[in-house]
């Protein structure tokens, strides 16, 4: 089948993107290189075509209750115009997909779900639905994404904003115009800097796609492709669904309990996370930077303690910022301590020497409340 592409797709092919086939899209996944533009988000902002992530809306007299029930955070706490993180998980704990969800009004809950995992969630969701007054409904078409991230991003913006962009919080959305088009606005992002996520009607999405891209030339901006949307969000330790965790994986091996509201009466796989909780986990997600060798870790490399495979790597990648090779792993809780030393064996035997360290590797300026 061929790869879907974003309304900003010939926009991409003018600024002579590179491309990449991703979760069944043709996405940018650079313009002018990976490190260059990785480099510009942490210094001053970039600008992302993120079309490619689900949208599905929860409405009726149920949705809060409906979502909270269906995700492991508390949905029923936020307040319209706020939005939380949380996993979505299986009856055994493991993760059905990680995602935003945003409270629109107290019958409407928008979820922000992985591309890869957009029909999916949408059949979890629909099999659920019994006793709930509410619908389910993919409204993905409806919306255009575009991130714009770094540290100079809020006074970039504000220039073509008519929303008082420093009076928005940290996971927080609002309606409103940006160069005199309707969008809803959030403060959040994927590369550990401060940034917005514009959600635009997708026919005004060039319109608003070049005016960003011409304020990003006079002040310093660039597009980014999900090239350095990768190796910025691997610093920042923010978690990849399908590399990073999956079905297999609880929120609690992963780092992540902090999703998990267990004080909530109910919600898909309370019991099997309390359990676990209970008994402990036997691995853990650490973070590993190289000590010695060459070589870039990939998904699935094994990680070696005294001659023994004991995990494997999730993400890896060169740090630009931190000029280190640099990996995600999932180990034995007893070897998950800071400076413990583990190899890492990549294709063709190769082996590196890395250390165990404490995650994030970078924090940015991303905002935290």
């Amino acid at each position: 089948m061929e790869a879907r592409k974003t309304p900003l797709y010939e926009e991409h092919q003018r600024l002579n993107a590179k491309f990449v086939e991703f979760a069944g899209w043709k996405m940018p996944l650079e313009y002018t290189g990976i490190v260059e533009e990785h480099r510009t988000v942490r210094t001053h902002a970039g600008i992302f075509d993120v079309s490619h992530m689900g949208e599905i809306l929860i409405s009726g007299p149920d949705a809060v209750e409906f979502a909270d029930y269906m995700v492991t955070n508390d949905v029923k706490k936020l307040k319209p115009g706020q939005i939380c993180y949380t996993p979505m998980c299986n009856e055994e704990g493991g993760i059905i997909d990680d995602l935003l969800v945003y409270k629109v009004s107290v019958e409407d809950v928008m979820l922000v779900v992985n591309a890869a995992n957009r029909e999916k969630d949408l059949r979890w969701l629909e099999e659920h639905l019994d006793g709930y007054q509410a619908e389910v409904r993919d409204v993905s078409d409806e919306y255009v994404l575009i991130a714009f991230q770094g540290p100079k991003s809020e006074e970039m913006l504000q220039e073509i904003s008519q929303i008082p962009l420093r009076k928005l919080k940290y996971y927080s959305f609002v309606e409103g115009r940006i160069n005199g088009i309707y969008c809803m606005v959030s403060r959040t992002g994927y590369t550990g800097e401060d940034g917005f996520e514009i959600y635009v009607n997708p026919e005004m999405a060039v319109t608003l796609w070049r005016r960003l891209v011409d304020i990003g030339k006079i002040h310093g901006a660039l597009p980014c492709g999900l090239g350095a949307r990768d190796t910025l969000r691997l610093e920042a330790s923010y978690l990849l669904y399908g590399s990073d965790m999956d079905e297999s994986i609880t929120p609690i091996e992963c780092g992540i309990s902090w999703t998990v509201k267990f004080q909530k009466d109910r919600f898909v796989g309370k019991e099997a996370l309390e359990k676990r909780k209970k008994e402990g986990i036997d691995k853990k997600l650490v973070g590993l930077v190289v000590k010695e060798g060459k070589g870039i870790p990939r998904h699935k490399d094994p990680v070696v303690k005294d001659g023994n495979e004991i995990g494997w790597i999730t993400s890896g990648t060169k740090s630009p910022t931190l000029d280190k090779i640099i990996a995600m792993a999932y180990v034995p809780k007893a070897l998950a301590e800071p400076g413990t030393e583990v190899e890492i064996k990549l294709q063709r035997g190769k082996i590196l020497k890395a250390e165990v360290v404490k995650l994030p590797f970078y924090r940015g300026s991303v905002k935290t409340r």
